[in-house]
């Protein structure tokens, strides 16, 4: 039975307090850990999974039997099934953390001033950490991860749905934990399924440094609305790629057609495509051509649907949504300024990307675009922390204090000031 499984969970705000204390006293024990004990929790932690693939399996037969009962859609069953392939993914990402470098400790930008003294940050792990999310019982594993590794406690609440995989995965990291010699309340996965355990990990800033919420917007926007705690966040993903006059068209193509159609349901799939009116005629039908054979719908702005007939026409509301669906929005624009005030006034501040062969415009692109990631010739998909050389990351943030665009490692860091000196005093 892990930490949290004895802890009477009736009286909820009793019960998420409890947890509060516990994460805050092991965050103290967690920023004075070395990697090389990190990482053998990790490790520790991937063979217990890979021994422990049946009870896993029992458990989340369990899930799947009661979603299907609940009637929950397909889709959703099957994000919630740990397939062997799934565990496989597992495994490999708690390895793959291990090997990532430490952040903490890192001593960067030492400099002498007048005084003698020498002045610098040093990084250091952020607290206690309360991450929110749904589904998918994997995520569990890569939260507990990364706070682990970046020297947090966190305390992870899983959909209500995952509740039987979730409590096995969480034996699973408090007997590793122990095994490896650190407070098995340094990762603490919510025993109750009770909602309103979510408003009190959100309302506990004393007890609770950063709440990251992973899920969809309903989740997301509740969790920024009630948060007592700052949030790392991001609502919407609608990314947007811009071809320019100057672009070639053949990489235009290619790109586009990856950015929409490589994966529907994720946050950096591109949504609207912007195009230069010079070149609309000849790259659209190209671009449609190759959409048309993932069946992807087309809505389009008036001069769009003039050079592609099969497009629907597009409405207000659809340059401001987030399909995550077979479903593109284009517009032709005139010039550069015409797509960045497109981008400023609709986009999410996900990620954007321009399609050009202009070293200038390329650089004013990436200067004056107010996004977290600004990509030139390259598809919007790469915004991912795997795909930037992070191993792994939390979420994208499109928030701009703190952490921006895919929050790995170090995003779960701060920094604080150091100085050394040698006897100074200040006159």
């Amino acid at each position: 039975m892990n930490e949290q499984g004895k802890h009477d969970t009736t009286d909820v705000v009793a019960y998420m307090n409890r947890l509060g204390h516990a994460a805050r006293a092991a965050s103290v024990v967690m920023r004075r850990v070395d990697s090389g004990i990190k990482n053998r929790a990790l490790q520790t932690m991937a063979r217990l999974i890979d021994e422990r693939r049946e009870t896993l399996a029992e458990a989340n037969a369990e899930d799947l039997a009661r979603a299907r009962a609940n009637g929950l859609s397909e889709a959703m069953v099957d994000r919630l099934a740990l397939k062997p392939a799934r565990i496989d993914g597992m495994i490999e990402g708690l390895e793959q953390v291990a090997a990532l470098p430490d952040p903490v400790g890192e001593v960067d930008g030492l400099r002498s001033r007048p005084s003698g003294i020498q002045v610098g940050h040093m990084r250091v792990p952020l607290g206690v950490i309360g991450i929110i999310f749904e589904s998918r019982p994997n995520v569990t594993i890569e939260a507990a991860s990364l706070c682990l590794k970046s020297g947090n406690a966190c305390i992870l609440r899983g959909g209500s749905e995952a509740a039987s995989s979730n409590r096995a995965l969480s034996e699973i990291i408090s007997e590793a934990l122990v095994l490896s010699e650190l407070p098995a309340t340094a990762v603490q996965v919510v025993a109750t399924t009770d909602r309103a355990a979510v408003g009190e990990l959100i309302a506990m800033p004393e007890l609770v440094d950063v709440i990251i919420p992973r899920g969809g917007k309903s989740l997301i926007s509740r969790i920024s609305r009630d948060a007592r705690v700052p949030v790392i966040k991001h609502l919407d993903g609608i990314c947007h790629v811009y071809i320019d006059a100057t672009a070639d068209l053949a990489m235009a193509v290619r790109i586009a057609e990856n950015a929409k159609t490589h994966r529907y349901g994720t946050c950096n799939t591109m949504e609207t495509l912007l195009v230069d009116a010079p070149v609309a005629a000849e790259v659209l039908p190209r671009i449609a051509e190759r959409l048309a054979a993932h069946e992807v719908e087309i809505r389009g702005c008036e001069r769009t649907c003039a050079v592609l007939p099969q497009a629907v026409a597009a409405s207000a509301e659809d340059w401001d949504t987030e399909y995550l669906a077979p479903i593109l929005a284009i517009r032709v624009v005139d010039g550069v300024d015409e797509a960045m005030a497109h981008i400023e006034r609709h986009s999410s501040g996900h990620t954007e990307a321009i399609i050009t062969e202009n070293y200038a415009l390329a650089r004013r692109f990436m200067a004056e675009v107010d996004s977290s990631s600004v990509m030139v010739n390259a598809s919007t998909r790469f915004a991912d922390g795997f795909e930037y050389g992070l191993g792994a990351e939390i979420g994208i943030s499109t928030d701009k204090l703190h952490a921006r665009g895919p929050v790995g490692l170090e995003g779960l860091t701060t920094r604080k000031y150091i100085v050394f000196g040698d006897g100074q005093i200040r006159q």
